[in-house]
């Protein structure tokens, strides 16, 4: 067994976990840990700033292709997207979030199958739309929301977008990580063909879709509950407030 090998260079490793355990800004921890870990590995300094001068280049593009959505998104909330969204939801008497919330599920794992896994994200569809459409799905039916119950929904707008995405693109025979899978297997002597590797993932789609479709109709009955517990504690509050009130 070799007694040489230097295992300095995982200190990077430990850098990127402490960042993001003290929520240290995300560009920040991934620059001091590249650089960190290339020192630690015997790396010059002017080969550590070549590299990642050289990278700058090749990506310089890469922020506006980020920002410029982000701009536009940003112009339609200021323009009332997410209360013409709000408002559009609440005219559909049947709407629940459960319900809502299943459909993008199921819309969202279709796209990311066939490789359209831009259609959706956090930015550009469950802040603007998805989260507002939920809250406003459920403020039809029950009036105005407590702040614990509009963070559930966006978390479970949030979450049901992950599901739908990572479940999704495991179909799709050109997702990267299937030509990783099979890349790797085909090294150690195993053929694999990518078309196999994603057939098989369309058992664990249909499952993540019926699991988070049950939590998601689950998801409504639980609103239930705790709105009418919550217009129960205020309607017995008003009273009291009122009463003293008049000895006041």
């Amino acid at each position: 067994m070799p007694t040489d090998i230097n295992l300095w260079p995982l200190i990077g490793v430990a850098i990127i976990v402490a960042g993001f355990v003290l929520r240290f800004n995300p560009m920040m921890v991934v620059i001091v840990t590249a650089i960190g870990t290339a020192l630690a590995a015997g790396f010059p300094v002017d080969k550590v700033l070549a590299t990642i001068g050289t990278g700058f280049i090749k990506t310089r593009n890469l922020p506006l292709i980020i920002l410029l959505p982000l701009a536009v998104i940003g112009l339609l909330e200021r323009h009332g997207l997410r209360q013409h969204a709000q408002r559009w939801i609440s005219s559909i008497k049947s709407a629940t979030a459960g319900r809502l919330l299943i459909v993008y599920l199921a819309a969202r794992q279709l796209t990311a199958a066939v490789g359209l896994t831009s259609l959706g994200g956090h930015p550009q569809m469950v802040r603007p739309l998805l989260a507002p459409m939920a809250e406003g799905a459920t403020q039809s039916r029950y009036g105005v929301l407590p702040a614990k119950v509009r963070d559930k929904l966006r978390a479970y707008s949030a979450a049901t977008d992950n599901v739908g995405l990572f479940f999704g693109e495991d179909i799709f025979v050109a997702f990267g990580a299937i030509v990783l899978m099979t890349t790797f297997l085909k090294e150690a002597g195993i053929e694999v063909e990518p078309i196999h590797v994603a057939l098989w993932g369309i058992p664990t789609a249909i499952c993540a879709f019926i699991i988070h479709a049950w939590r998601l109709n689950r998801l409504d009955r639980t609103l239930q509950r705790e709105l009418a517990a919550y217009q129960a504690s205020q309607a017995s509050a008003q009273p009291a407030a009122a009463t003293e009130a008049k000895g006041a």
